[in-house]
Formats: structure tokens, sequence, C-alpha cells
């Protein structure tokens, strides 16, 4: 019986006959489809006859087609048949239609198949080899690879499914920059999501449920079985998934379908459609949540539906909490779990949910107080649901070589964690590539050997990374906060507007233009003032509303305004200007500070601004609190700058070196 890594590299081998009509990243739209066909046509096998005995006898009758599927799945023992009388040996007879039969026979199977191989649009790619001359020799290929249960078990053809996928994915994201996940991220994932679940995966007849909102084509999915067969092959966890593209979508709803993972009946744990406008997952919820979003992708297609839920939500919804800007939506796919988080209830057998999210550093910081990323941010600390953020390495994605980060977050903590964030930074943590695919240049070593490995004795670090995050101590790469240690207090900071008062020939002639009713007024306010500049504006103005009185004229508010707006300006040695019982601010001068929320708001004032700005005071009715997390200010390193004798030694030594090539040119 061949290993699933055999059968993995002879199927790669097979690809090889595409090449020229197809690209390298190209050959996934031709032998993942293949794959999955050969797949179900070698498990259909031995009930076929049956099936087509059982459809003769039903076909022409009043059954509806799901009835009929039905009855047929049945009779084939599987959640899917095929009542076509082609199979992959007598497609081989007719190779000039070989297109047309293999088009039929695909329409031959249950529903829930033809519509995988609709997303996978393999239609269009049929035609495309039969034009180029190599549909026949590519299936006369796939008939010579046994996929019968009998030699490959249920297990081996999920591992050698995600194999291809994983080097298919690969080859594509090296040239088109696809967003997928690198093997070791899925792992290190997986194991700090699991790390502390030993307990309660113990636990006899055990079942969770995971799911992966924007899964792809389901390698996170694929990881945390993997996972947990190795781990936990006791416990059932359910797994469950939604994206928007098709071909990923198809891919993995054939793993599902391959593996015989049926958890709602009808093999349809991966679900094709927007989680945000088509959630197929509604009202549901999930005790595991695994994710790595598109990094900056905008929602405008989405907002409407959206601003809807965030403006209808309760309190105690993560969707009441804020809306990011609509620029970058990653933050969308947190929310969204949260939403499904399971509450935390033990007698009924509910034991709250994890989520594990890849963030870039945007979701970290982005936005002040009172900004939509911030109150995201502040409602999920307040909760106490961020238990840890984990740091990659930079150049670990196919599509881009920024940093990135891992969220852990969740709503049943550890009793010693409680109130508690830890930060691990695990950027140093890597090895070079000896290839580099795209932008991904390092990886974080894995310590064992498995197909397609860069090397077999690389480190086991992500071990060390685990054991970083297990250890929960404080030491150079992991630190502990409290939550509050992350949120300040936004507090707006004035000082007083100054004015000088000056009326001239300009001005005067420029407040007439717009005011010319006001012409005896203000040949009254300029004799009875002068030309001369005054320093304190409220004196003078005191004074101008006296004389208009005594002149028994009123002015309107906009006339009062527009005075004051030509015949002043603002001078920092005037008398600030009052306003009610207090003064009115300069909305130049404003500024503010972030007070952290440990620090006495007042006691900070006296200490960092009042020395500095004296004639400050704090608007405390525009309070607003924020929360970020700067990851590189808690692990920042001051390295000491190089003594002026080195530099100097240095700038002499390339002094010298460019005399002496200077000589050589000029000799």
């Amino acid at each position: 019986m061949a290993s699933h890594s055999d059968l993995a590299n002879l199927i790669w081998q097979i690809a090889d006959l595409l090449r020229g009509p197809y690209r390298p990243p190209q050959y996934e739209r031709v032998m993942l489809p293949l794959v999955v066909l050969r797949r179900f046509d070698c498990v259909l096998a031995d009930t076929k006859q049956k099936v087509l005995a059982e459809y003769e006898r039903r076909k022409g009758g009043k059954l509806e087609d799901d009835a009929l599927d039905r009855i047929l799945n049945r009779a084939a023992g599987h959640r899917f048949h095929n009542r076509s009388p082609l199979d992959f040996q007598r497609l081989k007879g007719d190779p000039d239609n070989l297109n047309k039969h293999l088009v039929s026979y695909i329409k031959g199977f249950s529903a829930n198949v033809q519509r995988i191989f609709e997303y996978f649009e393999f239609e269009n790619e049929i035609e495309r080899m039969q034009e180029a001359n190599i549909l026949y020799l590519v299936i006369k290929e796939f008939c010579d690879v046994d996929l019968h249960p009998r030699r490959v078990t249920n297990q081996d053809m999920g591992l050698v499914f995600e194999n291809l996928i994983r080097r298919f994915n690969e080859l594509a994201n090296e040239t088109a920059g696809d967003h997928f996940t690198p093997r070791e991220v899925i792992t290190l994932m997986i194991d700090l999501l699991f790390l502390d679940a030993d307990d309660l995966l113990s636990k006899p007849g055990i079942a969770m449920r995971m799911l992966d909102p924007a899964c792809g084509t389901g390698g996170m999915l694929a990881g945390a079985q993997k996972y947990m067969r190795d781990h936990h092959a006791d416990a059932q966890l359910y797994v469950y998934g939604q994206d928007y593209n098709k071909r990923a979508f198809a891919t993995a709803a054939s793993d599902m379908l391959m593996k015989e993972v049926d958890h709602n009946g009808g093999g349809e744990n991966v679900q094709f459609g927007d989680s945000f406008l088509d959630d197929r997952f509604e009202e549901q919820n999930f005790d595991y949540f695994i994710a790595n979003p598109p990094f900056g992708v905008d929602w405008k297609k989405q907002q409407k539906e959206i601003v809807r839920r965030h403006e209808k939500a309760p309190k105690e919804s993560p969707w009441s909490a804020g809306l990011p800007r609509v620029n970058d939506g990653s933050l969308l796919f947190l929310q969204h779990m949260m939403s499904k988080f399971e509450r935390v209830a033990p007698k009924e057998l509910k034991f709250g949910s994890r989520a594990a999210i890849v963030f870039s550093g945007s979701p970290l910081f982005t936005g002040g107080a009172g900004s939509g990323e911030s109150e995201i941010r502040r409602w999920i600390i307040e909760r106490d649901m961020l238990e840890a953020i984990v740091a990659l390495p930079e150049q670990m994605f196919y599509n881009t070589g920024i940093g990135t980060y891992i969220w852990l977050v969740t709503n049943r903590k550890a009793k010693e964690r409680k109130g508690k964030i830890q930060l691990v930074d695990a950027r140093d943590t890597w090895i070079p590539m000896r290839r580099s695919q795209g932008d991904k240049r390092r990886k974080i070593g894995e310590g064992r050997a498995l197909e397609g490995d860069d090397r077999a004795d690389e480190p086991d670090q992500i071990a060390d990374i685990v054991r970083l995050y297990g250890g929960f101590e404080v030491n150079e790469k992991s630190k502990l906060f409290d939550n509050a240690d992350f949120g300040y207090t936004r507090v707006t900071v004035e000082r007083p507007l100054k004015l000088r008062y000056q009326m001239t020939v300009e001005d005067k002639a420029r407040f007439l233009d717009a005011a010319p009713h006001l012409l005896d007024d203000i040949q009254a306010i300029d004799k009875a003032f002068g030309r001369e500049p005054r320093l304190d504006w409220n004196t003078v103005w005191a004074s101008i509303e006296k004389l208009l009185k005594k002149l028994g004229s009123r002015w309107k508010a906009p006339e009062e305004k527009l005075f004051r707006s030509v015949f002043t300006a603002k001078d920092a040695k005037g008398a600030p200007v009052k306003r009610g019982s207090g003064l009115e601010p300069d909305a130049n001068l404003r500024d503010f500070e972030n007070v952290p929320l440990k620090e006495d708001i007042d006691a900070y004032f006296k200490r960092e601004v009042l020395p500095h700005v004296p004639d400050a005071w704090m608007d405390r009715a525009k309070d607003k609190v924020g929360y970020e997390i700067n990851f590189n200010r808690h692990f920042y390193t001051l390295t000491p700058p190089r003594k002026l004798a080195e530099i100097d030694t240095d700038l002499k030594k390339a002094e010298d070196e460019i005399l002496r090539l200077l000589r050589e040119v000029t000799e």
C-alpha cells in the first residue's frame, strides 16, 4: 500500500502533462478537481451497479431530485453517488469525444458533488485540455492512480489532498500572491489554541465545533483535525468553514466530502458565500475559531449591512462596540467570530470559546480614542477576553513581507490569566528558507521532517514559542500586563484665546462692504476708540456694547461675530478672552494628552502639562477612553551609540582606502 506522500508525488508528476497549455500556478485548476473525481470514482466502484439498477427503477417517476438523490445515496452507501454508466476506465474508450463524455459523467453525480464542480468551473478546463490535445493523456494517467478505499483510507486521502493543496497554493502564491497561510503558522496557531484544553478534550464523549469564516481551501480546519487525531483521538472536533472564493470553496468542500466529514446531515460543513452578507452559520455558536482574514481589504460592498448590524446590536454583542475604518475590515472578522462565542455554563456542557486569528499590525494601534478600532479593542479588553498576542517574524507570508500577529481571544481565561494580557515576541524566531516563495523568505522551524520541508534537521521553534506562551512568565521574549495597562484617557487640554483689537482703514472698508447698514455705528466706534491697538478685548467689547446701547443700536449675533473677526487678531501678549464664567479656548492651541488609566489625571496634568503651559486647563467633558497595544514599546531594547573614537577609526580606514583606489586610477 503506497504512502500518502508517495501518492501525492505520483499525482504531482501527472501535472507535468499540463506544461505548455498551463503555467505551473494554474495546474491546480485541473489537478484538484481530477483528484476529487478519481477518488469518488474509486469510492463508488463497489456499489456502481446497484446504483445504476436503482436509478433505472426510479427514473421517470414522480420523485423530486432531492428525494431521488437520497435514495441513490443509500444505494451507493455514501453521501453522494453517480448514476452515469461511465467511469474512468470507460471514459478512455472514445478519445475523440472524451470531453463530452467527461462532462456527462460529472453531471451524473448527486447534486452536492455537481455543485462542487460548478464552483471548480471545471468544464472550462475540460474544453481547454481537449483543444490542447492533452485531455486523453491526463485521464489515462489518472486511470492508473488507484484511490480505492481498500488501498487509501479516508484519513490518508485527506492527507494526500492536503499535501496537494499546500503545494499548489504555494505555487500560486509565488506568482499570483493569493492569500494562503503557511503550514508552520497554521501549526503554531492550532498548538496555541488547544494548549490548555487537555482536560476538556479528554472528557469522555466530548464533541467540539470549530468555525473558520475565511476558510479558503480549508487548510486551518484540516490542521485542526490532524491535531485532534494526533493528540485527542477519542474527542470529536466538528469543523465548519465559509469562503466567497469559488475555487477555494470547492477545494475545501471536496476535502470534507473525501474525508466523509458530515455534521450537518448533508455534507455541507463548508459553505459558499460572504460571511458578512450571507452568514451561512447565523445564530450558531462554536467552541473554537480560527482564521487568517485578508489584510487591509476594504468592506465597502458590505458596508450597508454591517452598519445596520452595528446600529441594531445589543450592548452585549461585539457588533455594538464600533466599526473599523472602511479601508481595512480585518477586525470585522474577529467581531463576527466573537458574536458566535459559546457562553460559559459547565453544567450545560458549555465551556465558552477560544479564537486564534492572524492580523497585521494595524488592528493593534490604528485609530485613536473613540474610533471604531479603539472601541473594538476596548470592548474585548474590558471584558477580559484578550488572552495573548504573539508577534511573528516578517517575511513569513507569500503575499506580504509585513509583520503579523496571532491574537488569542477567549471568554474562558484560565484563573491565573484573568485580568492579564500576555505579549510574546517571536519576531526573531525563524530560519531562512532555501528558496523564497513570493514574499515568503523565512519560516518558523517545525523540528520534524515532513513532505516538502526545506530541511529535515530544522529546530523546533514552534515548540519554543508555545513554551513561551504556556510558561506565562516575564522574560526577554514574554511580558505580562494588566488589562488596564493598554488603556488611556484622551484628555482635551485647552489654552485661552488672546486677541488684540485695532481698527484700520482697510478693515473698516471690509466690514462695511459686508454690513453697510452699520456705517453710523462704525463711525462712532472709530471716533470713540481710535486706531491704536488694544490688548484687552474683554474691556474693548464691553465699552463698545455701552456705546451701542447709548446710540440705541442693537446688533444681531452674526454682526457681532463679523465685527470681532474683522477687527481682532490673535496676540500672545493679549489678555485671555472671557466666555461666561470661564475663558474662551483657542482652537489652534488645543492639544490632547493620553493619560494611562492607572494614573490620576489631575496629578498627571500638574506634573506633565502645567510646568510647560501654566495657563492651560482640562475640558473633562470631552474625555475619551482608548486602548492600543504598542508592541515595539514594550520590547524595545536601547542600543547604545558607538564611541566616537571607533567611528573616527572607521572613517580614517575608509579615507585611506579611497586614497589608495584613487592612486591606482591616476598612476
